[in-house]
């Protein structure tokens, strides 16, 4: 099969390597970088599994950013494009799925077109009858950054939003290439498919708004929070997984997809779901609350990335707490390696650690590092656990 994967982001490059095992798959972005990247065999992203994969094994990829070429010859089109939150649409902003749909099929109209994008609820049948074709589908992704390819090869699900024969067909197109073979697969209806997505990640988002808020209890009361961690995750209902305080979620997923949860949910009774968006916002104001009650003159942000090793920190939540801080007049430097610019939202870069640590008064780290063991003491994380 002739396959095109628009947006080599991590899903669309996971997905990309995935298929390309057996599959011929042509990858499409507007980036000239990423695309020459791919073509050299050299990721573009920080994820070991698509780096090994790219280097080692054999595939069928190639990269272009002619969509002509990428779509001509095409049986199936993945759409893979971002789908940034629009505070004031208060809506996703899809108009790239939409372009990619329409120039898809001006050139290639009998081309089958998945939707791997996260879209809203229903956003699946309002494009068909926008396009006048019944032949996009949406298969939602549980992808983790930094991890993409890996979750992929060992998926804890896959779906796919249409129940035919033709959505059999993409789901095992989709293991076909995977290392794990006992993976559930459910077919179900693309607006049901829709709602999976954002309900596990809202799912995730308040299970961190949970641990996060037990964690700021025990600080105010001066309790261990580990203790208190390991008494509650203890019940098997429950479980000791995903349970690391931190500064609140973050990243490119959770946020937005919680605010577009609680968009569809307008007209429909609820309480769940606004009050993990609230929760998220309370437990910033409190970590800078904290931050600030050490009365520090420069304080100094260890690392914007949300996971260590990732080099990806679009919207990660110790920049709420940058913005708290500089808010009440208090300076701002930032250590982050990936930076290439000497300013970052007008705070100053610093890449030497050694200054960075000696002008800092205060380190704020969402995550430890061995590298910040010789100024413990300055160092403000919740970190319980050494991990994500």
């Amino acid at each position: 099969m002739n396959i095109t994967v628009a947006g080599i982001g991590y899903v669309g490059l996971a997905n990309a390597i995935l298929l390309s095992q057996h599959h011929r798959v042509t990858a499409l972005d507007i980036l000239r970088e990423r695309v020459d990247a791919v073509n050299r065999r050299i990721s573009p992203l920080s994820d070991p599994e698509i780096e090994e994969y790219l280097a080692e094994k054999n595939l069928d990829l190639v990269a272009t950013t002619d969509p002509l070429t990428a779509y001509r010859d095409a049986d199936c089109i993945i759409v893979s494009t971002p789908t940034h939150y629009d505070p004031e649409r208060n809506h996703f902003n899809t108009r790239s799925v939409e372009a990619v749909i329409a120039n898809a099929l001006a050139i290639r109209p009998e081309a089958v077109i998945l939707i791997k994008s996260t879209v809203p609820v229903g956003y699946t049948e309002r494009v068909k009858a926008m396009f006048e074709t019944d032949n996009i589908l949406f298969s939602p992704e549980f992808l983790r950054e930094g991890r993409a390819l890996h979750d992929n090869l060992h998926p804890s699900r896959i779906i796919v939003g249409e129940q035919s024969a033709r959505g059999r067909m993409i789901a095992d197109m989709l293991a076909e290439g995977a290392i794990r073979k006992d993976m559930p697969v459910l077919l179900m209806d693309s607006t049901e498919a829709e709602a999976v997505k954002l309900f596990s990640n809202t799912f995730l988002a308040m299970r961190i708004a949970y641990f996060n808020e037990l964690d700021t209890y025990a600080e105010i009361r001066g309790l261990n929070p580990r203790h208190l961690i390991e008494g509650v995750g203890l019940d098997p209902r429950i479980g000791t997984h995903y349970n690391n305080p931190s500064f609140g979620y973050g990243g490119y997923c959770l946020p937005k997809d919680t605010q577009q949860l609680l968009a569809n949910y307008a007209d429909v009774p609820s309480n769940i779901i606004g009050a993990i968006v609230a929760a998220n916002a309370t437990r910033k104001d409190h970590i800078a609350d904290q931050i600030m009650r050490q009365d520090p003159r420069v304080v100094g942000i260890y690392r914007l990335t949300m996971k260590t090793d990732s080099d990806n920190f679009r919207d990660s939540s110790v920049q709420g707490i940058m913005k708290r801080i500089k808010a009440r007049g208090i300076e701002v430097i930032v250590y982050e390696p990936s930076l290439e610019q000497n300013d970052f939202f007008h705070s100053r870069v610093e890449r030497d650690l050694a200054v960075f640590k000696e002008t800092s008064d205060i380190i704020v780290a969402n995550r430890m590092h061995p590298e910040l063991e010789d100024v413990r003491e300055k160092v403000y994380s919740r970190d319980l656990y050494g991990r994500d």
